[in-house]
């Protein structure tokens, strides 16, 4: 009864008061506090203050996820309003932003897009938590500047860079840590060395966990290994010129997926390995003249390798007409995908008075992808008294989907005005981008290996694409403004038109579910969207608060719909089978608010609060969109004493989540306690120290995520964790 009521009491709580946020306070490693207005953005192709900006925006720094066991990007942006976090697993995970996930997102890192596909999340996954400077998320579609995509907002990790310095310099730090719910533990290396021409920066992490631990026992097959290496180095040419390259690798193995609903409840799925490489180099020159005041460079190649190892765990029996009985049983599948990426862009920046600022550029990247598909089978046949007659090994090769390209060249220019002794700032822009899909021809199966025999071209193979080629038109617009009614108190507005042109998988997907196939679309057409942000923002010197409310509506939403895939053989048979088919044949609405505040009610003690709602419906038949989040709230109180250090509490509650679409499952509320605490660096000479600590869920609540849940088979999440970190800086 007393944990009941402890249960309703912490939801009321926070739905009241709405969820602790990172985005009100920044603080930096003595957790002394950097106002967020004065925190700079960069995903907006130029750098302005948030205060300066006519965005919803959150803004995530390096000590947040210092300070919790952040496992992932997404555990550090969990708690943010608007945003919410699932996935298949501790490591696999992904977010949702004002109720579009990452297929209506653009993910970026360090400015530089991933592509990949979304069946199995993964790519918040490929990034080194402790290698992070800060996440910048803009939440809805006011930057549209990134072209397809960008419909639900962008997600922009910068990780830490070098710099140049007066005087030659030399330091870096160690960060390690263990948490007791996976009994994992987390290892991170950085060294800086430059001057005031060059810097080099290298870093390397690695981390271990072992199954997850609930309060109703393990989830078995989530655990993980997972290493990362980089190198940043920047350089200075000449006068006003600045050269940057950026090297990352990650590579994780053995990495458990006890969801995902790519596959059957029955099997069960494993990263054997998955990788992600990127190399980037950039170059600027600043002060061509006193109008053209920098022109910029960038180049990027980026590769992600997954590669799944699945054990089916089903078997199948039928009956022969001669009486006998086969008994077919999948005994591995192991589906392979390589995702490659690459790109550049030019942008130009003019100011032409104190008053307006223009910016310019080309954008043009393309997504090669290419996968297959191994399934080993065993086929017994038995006689009615059991015994076994015949039994065949089969090696079926298959392509998942065709070899294809995604390829988007784009012109954008965004112009920034301020009016009325810079009290009121408008900003426009707008895209126009040709797109360009090329795929070659696909067959449902390669190959068929039966008892080491093999057979290239196996009776009834299908044609599942036809060799094609598409090319399409879509456009992007944005209009914000902030008027500042006084200079602590803003007006902010934002109304954008978005599209999303159809991914390679949504093309060109083929799925055998033996009754039916999910099949792509070949010829679909782009989402295009309206929405608009309105809200206001408070800037005191003791009490600071955000709010909006937003409204999106989307056109040609891709949806799946029950259809018949009619298909030729490589032998010129024509036939039949049943289908779920991609189609545009949505409309989408989706609204709702957001917020964030934060009181010093005495210097180094802090309340902060912040919440949010969606709601999305289906305006074709006035029915639940899928995949939005429940409404969610947490209270939060932080003291900070600054010769020790800062303690924190925060209460999370998640409401009910019953209006769902009619194949999600609803899920209940509940709320969560949580305990964070981290020194003052202590200095000993010229080496620093300091520690994070704290517990999660600290009743040990049982609870169930409604993104992991709907997504996948995983019922309950982690119970109470006890994180400790150690940092040495040098």
């Amino acid at each position: 009864m007393k944990a009941k009521f402890l249960r309703a009491g912490i939801v009321t709580l926070a739905m009241f008061a709405g969820a602790a946020s990172a985005q009100t306070l920044q603080p930096s490693e003595n957790d002394t506090v950097v106002r967020l207005e004065d925190v700079v953005v960069s995903s907006l192709k130029v750098e302005r203050k948030v205060a300066d900006a006519p965005i919803s925006v959150a803004i995530v720094n390096s000590l947040k996820f210092e300070k919790r066991p952040s496992f992932t990007v997404a555990d550090g942006l969990a708690d943010e309003p608007g945003i919410f976090m699932g996935g298949d697993g501790v490591w696999s995970k992904n977010v949702n932003i004002r109720g579009l996930g990452e297929d209506r997102l653009v993910t970026m890192v360090d400015g530089n897009r991933i592509e990949t596909a979304t069946d199995l999340t993964a790519s918040l996954s490929m990034i080194d938590a402790n290698d992070i400077d800060h996440v910048e998320v803009i939440k809805g579609a006011q930057s549209v500047l990134y072209g397809s995509g960008a419909m639900g907002g962008i997600v922009n990790v910068i990780t830490k860079d070098g710099h140049f310095a007066d005087d030659f310099y030399v330091n870096g730090n160690v960060l390690v840590g263990l948490a007791s719910v996976n009994t994992s533990n987390s290892e991170y290396f950085n060294v800086n060395v430059g001057d005031s021409k060059w810097y080099v920066k290298l870093n390397a992490g690695h981390g271990f966990g072992n199954d997850i631990k609930t309060p109703q026992g393990d989830i078995k097959n989530s655990g993980y290994e997972t290493n990362n290496i980089a190198a940043r180095a920047g350089f200075k040419p000449a006068v006003n010129h600045i050269i940057k390259l950026n090297f990352q690798r990650n590579w994780s193995t053995d990495v458990g997926i006890p969801g995902g609903a790519a596959f059957a409840p029955t099997a069960t799925a494993r990263y054997k390995d998955i990788n992600r490489t990127l190399f980037n180099a950039n170059y600027e020159i600043k002060d061509l003249s006193f109008v053209f005041t920098s022109l910029k460079f960038t180049g990027f190649v980026q590769d992600i390798i997954r590669d799944v190892e699945m054990n089916p765990n089903s078997i199948t029996e039928k009956v022969l007409p001669n009486g006998n009985v086969q008994i077919t049983e999948p005994t591995l599948v192991t589906p392979r995908g390589t995702h490659l990426t690459f790109g550049g862009n030019v942008q130009g920046t003019f100011e032409f008075s104190e008053r307006n600022t223009l910016v310019a550029g080309v954008d043009v990247w393309r997504r090669n992808i290419s996968s297959d598909r191994t399934k080993y089978i065993t086929v017994t046949v038995q006689d009615s008294l059991g015994n076994i007659l015949k039994t065949n090994s089969i090696e079926r090769g298959e392509t998942p989907l065709p070899k294809a390209s995604f390829v988007s060249a784009g012109i954008f220019v965004q112009d920034e005005m301020r009016f009325l002794a810079n009290r009121l700032n408008v900003t426009v822009g707008g895209r126009i981008d040709g797109i360009f899909v090329e795929n070659e021809e696909c067959h449902d199966v390669d190959y068929i290996i039966t008892n080491g025999e093999m057979n290239d071209h196996p009776a009834g193979q299908r044609i599942t694409f036809e060799k094609g080629e598409k090319q399409d038109l879509s456009w992007s617009a944005n209009l914000g403004a902030i008027y500042k009614i006084t200079n602590k108190f803003h007006l902010v507005m934002n109304g954008a038109r978005s599209y999303r042109s159809p991914s390679l998988e949504e093309r060109f997907k083929y799925i055998d579910l033996t009754s039916k196939v999910r099949l792509g679309n070949p010829d679909l057409k782009s989402e295009d969207g309206i929405s608009g942000d309105l809200g206001v923002r408070l800037w005191g010197d003791r009490f600071t608060m955000q709010a909006s409310g937003f409204i999106n509506k989307i056109n040609n939403m891709i949806i799946e719909r029950d259809g018949v895939f009619v298909y030729q053989t490589t032998d010129g048979a024509i036939d039949t089978v049943p289908a779920l088919i991609l189609d545009n044949v949505g409309k989408a609405l989706l609204y709702g608010v957001d917020f964030s505040l934060n009181y010093n009610i005495i210097n180094g003690l802090n309340v902060f609060a912040s919440g949010s709602y969606t709601m999305g419906i289906d305006k074709c038949d006035d029915s639940y969109l899928p995949n939005i989040p429940p409404m969610k709230g947490v209270l939060g109180v932080s003291y900070t004493y600054p010769k020790v250090g800062t303690v924190s509490v925060e209460v999370t509650g998640v409401g009910e989540k019953h209006l769902t679409a009619d194949y999600e499952k609803p899920t209940s509320a509940y709320g969560r306690l949580d305990i964070a605490l981290n020194s003052r660096v202590l200095k000993l000479g010229n080496v620093g120290f300091q520690f994070f600590g704290g517990i999660d869920n600290v009743t040990d609540e049982t609870y169930t995520n409604f993104f992991s849940t709907n997504r996948s088979d995983i019922n309950y999440e982690p119970g109470r964790n006890f994180y400790i970190k150690g940092k040495i800086i040098f």
